[in-house]
């Protein structure tokens, strides 16, 4: 909510460019023409009263409508309408017969502020006092944004538009005499030709560039310049140049002395100082490569032309070791030509070991006497250093670069206050006080490109070397995370050690334990990097920072940190975005839930687990740990509920859930399925690893419930890795629950890849375990998962035994889902051995069933859809499917999408819409390459094969039942393997 402005808050009203009016640098919306001319003729007569007719005149040039008078007060209404929206309380705009007056008192009208500016300037250019007047006219002439009332019609304000801007340049003719008395001749001469250019016919700023240009020892450009304007006048104008062109003409034909700039004013001894050009760089970096991007961003220090406003400033940000000090050298060598009066660079020890960070008063004293003002006459007093530093650089363009530096307070000193000096810094923080000019000049580093990366290693150790071995040297640069500290360590241990390989230093590297050993060795060190930064990290980010290395995971969300800390996500994820700017983090984007994701270099992570090691207790450790794998839990359980509306299989694991708030969980699972995906990889991780530290029940019970996304999405793989890592762990400490469900998971993977018997295997002892265990619903589960199995080898009587049995377990135990997914697969049988109305009966009680559970009600749709396809009930199958694809849709089930697709395109083909079959079916076959599932991908084909056999296109038919026999072929599909086969002969048969 705004808060509501005291009386004495200021407006901002703004007519030198776009008009606009601000308060507290909020814009105050102005509405169509009519109010911006208005509030225009306001503005150009300040505290002075506008008649209605004057106003009236400037909105309609002097045809108005007979309500005119009427719409003026309604265009004030509307203007002070929009001042009190942003609780300006005071009247602005008051009523004053014959019309209207705004109050500018309090309030600041740029054009009044041009004004105050000016009548200062002049003032003291009258007294002398050049350099006052010249920072008052650079600070006027800031007040323009471009031509006075940019796009407000009408005569009037265009009239007084050019009035202003008339005026402007007058003054800036002023200003220009002023700084010709200061003597910056030279940097006004490209000003001046530009201007001169826009305005041939003024003859005073025509004369100030001659004045610069023969200062400058430009004598011949100058005579040229007279010539110009000679040859203009003439034939525009009809007459010669002025008089004063022509004396100053006169003047320089015979070099009179009185052109020569004036002896500069008494002030600072530094003035009369002889000019010194230093060069401060450091050698450029050998072997330096790639990084073309980021030196291209800073070529626009230079190449930004004139500058009013101070000196141009680039910053280079980055974790230490990236490369900042490399790069601000290699760019100020290449740029070292463009700064004619010297190159200075000053490492400020931001983060030394051993020493404290060099004071700015020690820095600018260094630099007064390199640019070559005497010892002696340096001031005491560190303000007096620093006008004199400033009043030195005004006149000369200095390239500045300065190396390391930790804070603003640190250089804010340092800075020029104007002139044409350039400023290049480098910092492992972000100094959020600085403004970057020009702004793609603020470059972060971060790792070199994989090709550039291994270039570095190419140019330090040889080229023979790295290409001998071009797998390994990829190896080494990834060991190095790409990070040119490493690499350029990593490539001198190599060159010093002529006899061994680049796979050999990869071996040494290749162990965690032993990989920022190797890289610390020497004068350069890794570990001693990151350490100067470690200790400058305030305490609870620093516990954060090192805790994150305690987890394995490839990437994480705030709400990591604050399970790891035991703190709010905001909280943590304040943390973090601090971490971030220490450059310890880096930021990856923004998963699919709208959470920022974050990640720790390799080297860093394995730099933070070394502190915690040497900092926290094995207890604070596994218990940092078993908050995060609890919060996964948690969250992924919540998703799992969320999505299939109830925990189907063995029961929920016994292990305790850390406590979500439910304004986070929501804000978590708005799409519970799009945040599994987002933290897919890491939840692997987290299972691999609670399962190796001895978390049975956490590793078991997160895979249990991440097999939401793995069942629709087909992660097949992760799904394996995650249950044969919790298996094993269960094993170890007798677990037979977490054994059971992880059986179970493995068989759902076995049998997804056809391979039959080890997926019987794996659930007839997850079954056998339920039993021992007397659990009902995972006994009904495997039952469901066995006689599927024995269908598919068509033993159709076991099959039904198996789940009468599992019906029976699911109506003792209540489980509506349960049954629903029991009679479903009875349908399949009855089907199977031709018993169609059973199988409908069954079906449509499987659909009434699985009302509660969206999930389960598309798979009962889906079986139904084959019954009716079965029976014939193309259009009943058809209404089956497409309910069933708006279900899946919803969950965003990509393997329930594809299978109801198919359905959808063959019931399409049974009613003989052969070409609507075909559209559907080609979206199948589009869809089906987001989830590799072999078996589906071979049963779209076989489809859309008869689809183009009955629209004739035969050549097209035989391409998709061979791709159709490839996918069958990496499978246990005989059965389909088969239908194949009679589907080719059958093409076969209709060619002949």
């Amino acid at each position: 909510m705004k808060g509501e402005h005291p009386v004495g808050e200021r407006l901002r009203f703004r007519v030198f460019g776009p008009l606009s009016v601000t308060v507290d640098g909020r814009a105050v919306p102005i509405g169509g023409a009519r109010q911006r001319t208005v509030l225009a003729l306001l503005l150009l007569n300040p505290g002075r009263i506008v008649p209605v007719d004057t106003l009236v005149d400037a909105v309609w040039n002097s045809a108005p409508p007979a309500t005119a008078r009427t719409q003026i007060a309604i265009v004030i209404a509307a203007l002070r309408k929009a001042l009190k929206a942003e609780n300006v309380r005071e009247d602005v705009i008051v009523t004053a017969h014959p019309g209207y007056a705004l109050r500018a008192e309090g309030h600041l009208v740029d054009s009044l502020e041009f004004a105050r500016l000016l009548k200062e300037a002049e003032a003291h250019a009258g007294g002398g006092r050049y350099a006052e007047a010249a920072a008052r006219y650079d600070e006027a002439f800031g007040l323009w944004s471009g031509p006075a009332f940019a796009g407000v019609g009408g005569t009037v304000v265009e009239d007084e538009a050019a009035r202003l801007e008339e005026h402007r340049l007058n003054a800036y003719d002023d200003a220009t005499a002023v700084r010709l008395a200061l003597g910056h001749h030279q940097t006004l001469v490209p000003e001046l030709a530009a201007l001169v250019r826009e305005q041939p016919l003024r003859e005073r700023s025509r004369y100030h560039l001659m004045l610069a240009q023969y200062r400058s020892g430009r004598r011949a450009e100058a005579m040229a310049t007279y010539r110009e304007a000679r040859e203009q006048f003439i034939e525009e104008l009809g007459m010669e140049p002025g008089p004063d062109l022509r004396e100053l003409h006169d003047a320089i034909l015979r070099d009179d002395p009185s052109l020569a700039p004036a002896p500069p004013a008494p002030g600072p001894a530094a003035r009369s100082a002889p000019l010194v050009v230093p060069f401060e760089l450091p050698p450029d970096i050998p072997g330096f490569t790639g990084r073309q991007h980021e030196l291209d961003c800073l070529e626009g220090l230079f190449a930004g032309g004139e500058r009013r406003h101070g000196p141009a400033l680039g910053i280079i940000t980055g974790i230490a070791g990236v490369g900042k000090t490399g790069l601000a050298v290699r760019w100020a060598h290449r740029a070292a030509a463009h700064f004619p009066d010297g190159r200075l660079f000053a490492d400020l020890r931001g983060y030394d070991e051993e020493y404290e960070p060099t004071p700015a008063a020690d820095v600018i004293s260094r630099f007064l006497r390199s640019l070559g003002v005497p010892p002696e006459q340096l001031p005491p007093d560190v303000d007096d250093l620093v006008s004199m530093y400033r009043s030195v650089l005004a006149e000369r363009r200095v390239l500045l670069v300065l190396d390391n530096v930790r804070s603003y307070a640190q250089i804010e000193s340092l800075l020029p206050g104007s002139g044409g000096s350039v400023v290049l810094l480098t910092s492992r923080e972000q100094l959020e006080e600085l403004v970057a000019w020009p702004q793609n000049a603020r470059v972060h580093l971060g790792v070199l490109p994989p090709a550039e990366a291994v270039d570095l290693l190419g140019r330090v150790v040889g080229e023979e070397r790295v290409t001998a071995a071009p797998a390994d040297a990829v190896r080494l640069a990834e060991l190095c995370d790409r990070l040119p500290l490493a690499l350029r360590i990593a490539a001198a241990r190599l060159a010093s050690k002529p006899h061994w390989t680049v796979g050999h230093l990869v071996s040494r590297l290749a162990d965690e334990r032993r990989r920022l050993d190797e890289l610390s060795q020497g004068g350069a060190q890794v570990r001693a990097s990151f350490e100067l930064s470690y200790r400058y990290l305030p305490p609870q980010a620093a516990l954060l920072y090192r805790r994150l290395g305690l987890l394995d995971v490839p990437d994480f969300a705030a709400w990591v940190g604050g399970a790891l800390l035991d703190l709010d996500t905001l909280d943590a994820e304040r943390l973090m975005e601090s971490l971030v700017d220490a450059q310890f983090l880096d930021v990856v984007g923004v998963d699919a839930t709208g959470q920022l994701r974050y990640r720790l270099q390799n080297l860093l992570r394995l730099y933070a687990r070394e502190r915690v090691y040497a900092e926290e207790s094995e207890e604070e450790q596994r218990a940092a740990r078993e908050r995060v794998f609890s919060s996964f839990l948690t969250i992924a359980e919540e998703a799992y509920a969320r999505d299939y509306g109830h925990h189907s299989g063995v029961l929920r694991c016994t292990a305790p859930r850390r406590e979500i708030g439910a304004v986070q969980l929501d804000g978590l699972l708005d799409s519970p399925l799009e945040w599994l995906e987002a933290e897919r990889l890491s939840l692997v991780a987290a299972v691999v690893q609670a399962a190796r530290l001895g978390f049975d029940e956490l590793a078991w019970g997160i895979t249990a419930s991440a097999s939401v996304l793995f069942d629709t999405r087909n992660y097949l793989d992760d799904c394996r890795i995650c249950a044969h890592a919790a298996l094993d762990v269960c094993r170890e400490t007798g677990n037979l629950r977490g054994q059971a469900a992880m059986l179970h998971e493995l068989g759902a993977v076995e049998q997804a890849h056809r391979r039959l018997d080890t997926a019987h295997a794996h659930y007839a002892r997850a079954l056998e375990l339920c039993g021992e265990l007397g659990e009902a619903t995972g006994q009904a589960v495997n039952l469901r998962n066995l006689s599927m199995l024995e269908r598919f080898r068509g033993d159709l009587d076991t099959a039904m035994g198996r789940l009468e049995t599992a019906l029976e377990i699911c109506r003792t135990a209540q489980d509506g889902p349960g049954e629903a997914f029991t009679l479903s697969g009875m349908a399949q049988i009855e089907l199977e051995r031709g018993n169609n109305a059973d199988a409908l009966k069954l079906a449509e009680e499987a659909v009434r069933l699985g009302g509660g559970n969206e999930r389960g009600l598309a798979q009962a749709l889906h079986r139904l859809g084959q019954v009716h396809l079965a029976l014939g009930g193309h259009v009943q199958a058809e209404e089956a499917f497409l309910r069933v694809i708006e279900l899946v849709r919803v969950k965003s089930d990509q393997v329930g999408l594809v299978y109801a697709t198919l359905g959808l395109g063959e019931s399409r083909l049974g009613a003989g819409d052969v070409e609507g079959a075909a559209r559907t079916l080609s979206t199948a076959l589009a869809e089906v390459a987001h989830i590799a599932s072999p078996l589906v991908d071979g049963r779209v084909h076989l489809a859309l094969a008869e689809a183009r056999r009955r629209q004739g296109r035969i050549d097209e038919a035989r391409e998709q039942i061979a791709a159709a026999h490839r996918a069958f072929a990496t499978i246990e599909a005989r059965r389909w393997t088969a239908q194949a086969e009679a589907a080719l002969a059958a093409l076969q048969e209709d060619s002949v």
